[in-house]
């Protein structure tokens, strides 16, 4: 079932040209950007929504991500109103609520290729960790000796707590709540790997990356650039890359890529 045929039923065909043609799913939410031409049909585009299996409350974006939480509003426009839910990614479970913490599911299979690359017994950190989507992963499915996170939205961190139990892996992770400029000079731990899931100012902290990091350490930079090599160009550092990787788009001509790097 695609959104455009459900969409036909409501929508004329001058609508359909710009109405959206896809959605996301999060949990038993659908999140769908609706264009103002579209606004005064949002409520009969939310009730075709329902349709899908599973969704039982739809929510229009309503601003774009804000302040150092990232955090975004939304509008009910069909179904139960509810922004909380609990969300599946590789067997794993997060529980959060849209309005007080950032979540994209669309970042579901660059956080798989980062698992697969960990190697046993790595330890690994991973700053603005969120609802914990990268570091319970880490911690659950791969054979990592520790996990440290660090986050500093505390509605965030109460998540990530409650996703470690939830996952049976708050043994294994090391969860601190608070501002990564602040905390990690203090961590008298180095690391194999570290994760900078930030993708814009992600490069005002690498000098924080470099200071845990151990030789030869792995690190996974996010940022958002027009091409590949102005996202490289953005590490002021001397490094070795290993790849680089477009892992979703922000914006016309603007993506958002992983470097994968070690410091030399």
């Amino acid at each position: 079932m695609k959104l455009k045929e459900l969409l036909k039923e409501v929508l004329s065909e001058e609508e359909l040209k710009i109405a959206p043609s896809s959605f996301d799913i999060i949990g038993n939410i659908a999140v769908i950007e609706i264009p103002k031409e579209l606004e005064k049909k949002e409520k009969e585009i939310g009730e075709q929504l329902l349709k899908f299996k599973n969704i039982k409350t739809v929510l229009k974006k309503e601003s774009k991500v804000e302040n150092e939480f990232r955090l975004r509003k939304y509008k009910l426009i069909a179904g139960i109103d509810n922004k909380e839910t609990i969300h599946v990614e590789y067997g794993c479970r997060f529980k959060l609520n849209l309005e007080k913490v950032y979540f994209s599911p669309r970042l579901a299979s660059e956080r798989n290729r980062i698992v697969e690359q960990i190697k046993k017994e790595e330890s690994v950190l991973v700053m603005f960790a969120g609802i914990g989507p990268y570091a319970i992963q880490i911690a659950k499915r791969s054979c990592a000796k520790e996990v440290y996170a660090i986050e500093i939205n505390p509605e965030a961190c109460r998540y990530m707590e409650e996703n470690a139990k939830l996952n049976k892996v708050q043994e294994k992770i090391k969860i601190f709540c608070g501002d990564v400029r602040e905390i990690v000079p203090k961590l008298k731990e180095k690391f194999d790997r570290i994760v900078m899931p930030l993708p814009k100012g992600s490069e005002n902290f690498l000098d924080l990356a470099k200071m845990v990091a151990k030789k030869d350490a792995i690190v996974h930079f996010y940022t958002f650039a027009p091409s590949e090599k102005e996202a490289i160009e953005k590490i002021d550092f001397k490094v070795r890359v290993l790849s680089c990787v477009r892992c979703g788009s922000y914006a016309k001509d603007l993506y958002r890529f992983c470097v994968d790097f070690i410091f030399i």
